[in-house]
């Protein structure tokens, strides 16, 4: 177990509180409107405000040639297949349910950390992983009838909750020698480039000036998200061990289903309430510093 600094803390609190409310807005942004342009232009307007900060903390941005393959494995693994998978399956999926499907996240992490990387997880994290789960299933309860005819959502929400649990545990043992601030402007720089790509391919005969809400969502997005909440989760990622980085933040779907409710008039029900008491057992579980062994005198 680890025990969180006052500092990583209070970046946890802003995380959750930016990436949870950004589900909504997200789905609020993309519904009438191109999902990849919007995530494109998201991007484009993030990445220049990601390297000013970099330039004023004088960050060294240099990657050597040695570390660029890994760079990319990175990149493909953490954000390529979450930003085309998600931002493409929100448009099918309620805003809360498209979150809780993505912060499955957690649970792929713990599986894949035991198995694939041999890391020893004590009982008491697993514990955290089962009620997590129990609050997955609980919040799906409503939805497995309407899930059942929206088949390419849900996988694509899956495939990306498993692919960035991955690319969360490659973070955690990276061997690029630079700082993580470096790494994730040019893991976002990359796929910004990809979304471009995309849009390009798939999105051309459909490109329109968003109008003036839909730019309140790209801004929020540009800012919140791109600038902040993703460079403090790789940094958090690398810094904290994988099943605290991962289920300290389940939070945020539980935030999206809410906030969801609030402004998109999502209905919520007994099994919702239930599932938020179960994701902050299972923060508890895994950040709760374990107790310290008596000295011996």
């Amino acid at each position: 177990m680890h025990a969180l600094s006052r500092q990583q803390l209070v970046l946890l609190v802003l995380l959750t509180v930016v990436w949870g409310l950004n589900w909504p807005i997200m789905k609020f942004g993309v519904t009438g409107y191109p999902p990849l342009t919007f995530r494109t232009i998201c991007m484009w307007l993030g990445l220049p405000l990601l390297w000013l900060f970099l330039a004023w903390r004088r960050v060294p941005l240099r990657i050597g040639r040695e570390h660029w393959r890994e760079l990319g494995v990175l990149t493909v693994f953490n954000m390529f297949f979450w930003h085309t998978l998600a931002i493409l399956a929100i448009q099918s999926l309620s805003s809360g349910r498209a979150a809780i499907l993505g912060y499955t996240m957690p649970v792929f992490s713990a599986v894949i950390g035991s198995i694939w990387f041999n890391q020893r997880l004590a009982a008491r994290a697993w514990t955290g992983v089962a009620a997590a789960a129990a609050g997955v299933v609980l919040l799906l309860w409503h939805e497995i009838t309407a899930l059942s005819g929206k088949p390419m959502g849900v996988a694509m929400m899956l495939v990306a909750a498993a692919t960035w649990a991955l690319g969360t545990q490659q973070m955690r043992r990276t061997q690029i020698p630079a700082p993580t601030l470096a790494i994730s402007f040019w893991m976002t720089l990359l796929t910004t480039v990809w979304m471009s790509l995309l849009s390009v391919l798939f999105e051309r005969d459909a490109w329109a000036v968003p109008p003036a809400p839909v730019w309140g969502a790209i801004v929020y997005n540009a800012v919140g998200v791109f600038a902040f909440a993703q460079v403090v989760w790789l940094m958090m990622a690398r810094e904290l061990p994988p099943i605290a980085s991962t289920l300290s933040v389940m939070m945020i779907p539980v935030l999206g289903v809410f906030s969801g409710a609030w402004w998109l008039g999502e209905v919520l029900h007994w099994q919702d309430w239930t599932a938020v008491l179960l994701v902050m057992a299972a923060i508890s579980l895994v950040l709760w510093p374990a107790r310290k062994a008596a000295a011996i005198h």
